[in-house]
Formats: structure tokens, C-alpha cells, sequence
């Protein structure tokens, strides 16, 4: 595809990273703006009303599931990994999601779309297709501490520069997500139809190999740090933990557990990823710590949509509606913080001159917001109106 033609939105509320600016123009040029401010003469270039309607910047997100629940909606049933890239690329363009980060899951053993083999197929062919999606589509690659045989895929990925986030994942009952065996055997039981058999020699599985994962963990964030690939670790529980990791140059921590964890991340200047459905729905669907709760008690860099991509334009509303943040500072927690934390915000996340025209026309009239237009690179990959 060529490079899209020039053209200019008036009319428009725009949400910047320091306010907002009403009744403002976009002027996008070679698939980046080239202007933001009150009154840009259009020219020969094509105008849009925006009759009042808001420009956001693209929503990037650094964690999400949806690849895996798409892959295999109901236990061992799967779809074809194609088929679900391509359709889940349209979704994601419908969600505001204009660069996503593919969670894809290392964990031999435990779910079957997790097993080494199925994940290295599709960081391969995300690789491959990647540059034929309407989103910006990479990759976030996540490891359990406990399996030992996804290190060389691991390695050989890295390597490649097929990943673009590293996380660190340990779901050994009595620590992290699982606090108690119990919470671990019920979800594993109900979500993807383990048998007790099945998850007894999971864990027991988990409790050999943990004592290993400390030099599997310090050879991979080693490999990392040489090639410059940000890394975050999951379900942080506590205080010593986080120190651990700051030590090892992790800079996001993703869904902490708890009050301890958090605000010891905070404290030590990890970036803080919260759930988007946590905050839609005022609650974590494990029992864990609530993000609104986070958030007020002045908490929490960045939202991502961890299994359902919808969530995150509505979070960002729902935020404002509560008086947990103004309007601009939510954005920013799904756009201009994320790019930050994985080092691209010179390129993307926020409406200003110079950057990637990626942005999102919102309707807030009606009572839920309506995403009625999204632009990748300036190239319009969605539209519900004629506006």
C-alpha cells in the first residue's frame, strides 16, 4: 500500500497529554501529523467535520490475552491461527487499538495453546504477517519461570528480534496470582477443563522446577538487556520481590496482587499496569487488588485490556466519570505511558506534530462512547459513520 493521502479534521475536541483542546484541527501528511492546533488551512487537502466528536490517540496496548481466547474459545477447540490473526486484527481496529502487543504464552505443560511448540508457530507467523495487519502487531512474549524447555525458543525468538516485550510469569500456588492451591485447582478446572489429576501434576510439576527458576530468569534478562527488549514480570506479591526485579532492569510491573506490591513498585519507579476490565468492571475477576482502588490512592501508569479489548476505551471513561483522573491523564495510561514504557513514545502515543497518525474519532454523546473512526499511519482501518 502507497502513502496515504493528505488530509485535515476541524471541529474536533482533541485530547493531548497536558488537556484538551476544543474545537481544534488534525492535519495528517505521509501518514503523520503534521499539525495540531485551532485553525489549519486546509488547502487542496480533503476536510473532515468532526462535528464536535474526539480525537484520542491510538490505544497501545502492552498485554492481551485475546489471541489465546480466540485461538481456543472453549477448551481443545481451536481455530485456524490465520484465520484468528486476521479476524482479531479487525476487532482490535474496532477497539481503538491501533499497536498491539500479542500475549503468547511459554508455559510446556500446563494449557495446551500454551505449549512451547504451538507458541513458537504463532510468534513465527505473527512475524510473518504482521506487516499485511491493519494495527501495528508485535509480540509480548510471556515465560514460566518453571518450564525449562521454553528457554531455547525463548532465546532463539529474542535473537530474531521477534519479541517485543519479555515477561516473567510464575503460577506456582501459594504465591503471585494463586495465594492458596485451591484458588489455582478452581481456576485451572473451570476456565480450561483440567482434570484433578491434570492439575496435581502441574503443581508438582511447578514446585520441582521452581527451585531453577532463578538462573533461567537471570540468563533471559540477561539476553534481553543486551539486545535492548523492555521486560515486565506478573502478579507481583511483594515488596522484596519488586526490589529483586529492579535489580535485574525489569520496568513494568503488570496486575500486582496486592497493597504491598504496589506501592513498593511505585516506589521504586516500575511502570504499573493495570487491568482495563478491572477498572470497567470495580473489581479483579481473581479476588486480587482492585485498580480503582490503585488508582485512587494515586497508583497506576498504564491499562492494558489483558482479556477483552473493548474494555479499554471504556476504562479510560470510566475514570473520568468516577474522578479517578481527568480525561487527558486516563489517555495517557493507554497511549503515551505504554509507548514510553517499551521505548517508542518518540514515534507514537500522543497527538503531536511529527508522530505516527494513529488516532482514534470518539462520539460521547448517547451515554457510551462509540469509537466511529480509527487511523493507523493516517490510513482510516475503521469506520461505523460516513462523518
Amino acid at each position: 500500500m502507497g502513502v496515504p493521502e493528505p488530509f485535515v479534521i476541524e471541529n474536533a475536541h482533541i485530547v493531548t497529554p497536558g488537556g484538551i483542546r476544543r474545537g481544534a484541527s488534525l492535519a495528517v501528511e505521509d501518514g503523520r501529523i503534521s499539525a495540531v492546533g485551532g485553525n489549519i488551512p486546509a488547502g487542496r487537502r480533503p476536510r473532515l467535520d468532526a462535528s464536535g466528536s474526539w480525537i484520542l490517540p491510538g490505544f497501545i496496548d502492552l498485554h492481551s490475552d485475546a489471541l489465546e481466547k480466540d485461538l481456543e474459545p472453549r477448551p481443545n477447540t481451536r481455530f485456524p491461527l490465520d484465520i484468528v490473526l486476521h479476524e482479531l486484527d479487525k476487532k482490535l481496529a474496532a477497539c481503538g487499538v491501533t499497536t498491539i502487543f500479542h500475549s503468547v504464552s511459554f508455559a510446556e505443560g500446563e494449557i495446551g495453546i500454551r505449549c512451547n511448540e504451538t507458541a513458537a508457530s504463532v510468534v513465527a507467523r505473527i512475524a510473518e504477517l504482521a506487516p499485511r495487519m491493519s494495527v501495528d502487531t508485535r509480540v509480548h512474549a510471556r515465560f514460566e519461570v518453571t518450564d525449562a524447555s521454553a528457554v531455547p525458543w525463548l532465546e532463539a525468538f529474542l535473537k530474531e528480534r521477534k519479541i517485543h516485550l519479555f515477561s516473567f510469569m510464575d503460577h506456582t500456588p501459594g504465591q503471585g496470582q494463586f495465594r492458596e492451591e485451591a484458588a489455582f485447582e478452581n481456576y485451572y478446572g473451570r476456565v480450561y477443563g483440567k482434570k484433578t489429576g491434570e492439575i496435581r501434576e502441574i503443581i508438582e510439576n511447578k514446585f520441582r522446577s521452581r527451585e531453577t527458576a532463578a538462573g533461567r530468569f537471570d540468563r533471559l534478562a540477561a539476553l534481553c538487556r543486551s539486545m535492548g527488549i523492555p521486560m515486565a514480570s506478573h502478579d507481583d506479591d511483594s515488596k522484596e520481590k519488586v526490589l529483586w526485579l529492579r535489580e535485574r532492569s525489569v520496568g513494568i510491573s503488570e496486575f500486582p496482587v496486592n497493597m504491598e506490591a504496589l506501592q513498593a513498585a511505585g516506589d521504586a519507579g516500575l511502570c504499573i499496569c493495570l487491568g482495563a476490565p478491572n477498572v470497567l468492571r470495580g473489581s479483579s475477576q481473581a479476588g486480587n487488588l482492585s485498580a480503582r482502588q490503585a488508582i485512587e490512592r494515586g497508583y497506576g501508569d498504564i491499562l492494558c485490556s489483558d482479556y477483552a479489548p473493548m474494555a479499554m476505551l471504556h476504562a479510560v471513561f470510566t475514570l473520568e466519570a468516577l474522578g479517578l483522573r481527568p480525561l487527558h491523564e486516563a489517555v495517557n495510561m493507554v497511549s503515551l505511558h505504554p509507548a514510553a514504557a517499551v521505548g517508542i513514545s518518540g514515534d507514537k502515543g500522543s497527538l503531536a506534530e511529527g508522530k505516527a497518525a494513529d488516532f482514534l474519532l470518539v462520539d460521547r454523546d448517547g451515554g457510551v462512547p462509540r469509537i466511529l473512526k480509527t487511523f493507523v499511519s493516517g490510513r482510516e482501518v475503521f469506520s461505523t459513520c460516513s462523518r
